[in-house]
């Protein structure tokens, strides 16, 4: 063998972090979840401290965004999906990055290979199952920092996902 390079493997579970305490939960349990409505007791337990009902979070595990590959390969190596993945990589990052760059790429990597995947769409369960670490780390303390901020994001992403050549004509 030439190179002796590793096969990446995709992510089996997601680690989700608040102050000093954590949770973890399966990729394929959260799948199941989003497509059939099953949880474990593991993943009720964390859905019940959302607030929100199984119904609103199946909605947004299953929203699909229809974004063209092209499209979004040039948004997230455009200084404003750079911005967005360095806010972004504080949030979700891989176990041990220990520097925003590396969160950045793993994003980067499940976006293009999320869409790839989902011939033209993706929704955050394809995301999480080509990231590409094993354990995904969510951070729960930083999530809630820029909550207030998540307008603004969904809104930048319509305007990515919905015709964005018409949008740049008309504005």
């Amino acid at each position: 063998m030439l190179f002796n390079v590793s096969k990446i493997k995709a992510a089996d579970e997601i680690k989700i972090v608040y102050s000093i305490f954590s949770r973890t939960i399966k990729v394929n349990s959260l799948k199941t979840f989003a497509e059939k409505g099953y949880s474990t007791k593991n993943l009720r337990r964390i859905l019940k401290t959302t607030g929100s009902t199984d119904k609103e979070i199946r909605l947004v595990l299953n929203k699909e965004f229809e974004v063209p590959i092209t499209i979004a390969s040039k948004l997230v190596y455009s200084e404003i999906g750079n911005v967005f993945l360095t806010r972004l990589s504080s949030i979700i990052h891989p176990t041990k990055a220990n520097d925003e760059e590396t969160g950045k790429l793993a994003l980067r990597s499940s976006v293009i290979q999320g869409i790839n995947v989902g011939n033209g769409k993706i929704n955050l369960i394809k995301f999480f199952e080509v990231y590409p670490t094993k354990t995904i780390i969510l951070n729960v303390n930083a999530l809630s920092k820029v909550m207030n901020k998540v307008e603004s994001i969904s809104e930048l992403l319509d305007f990515f996902t919905n015709s964005p050549l018409d949008k740049i004509k008309t504005n």
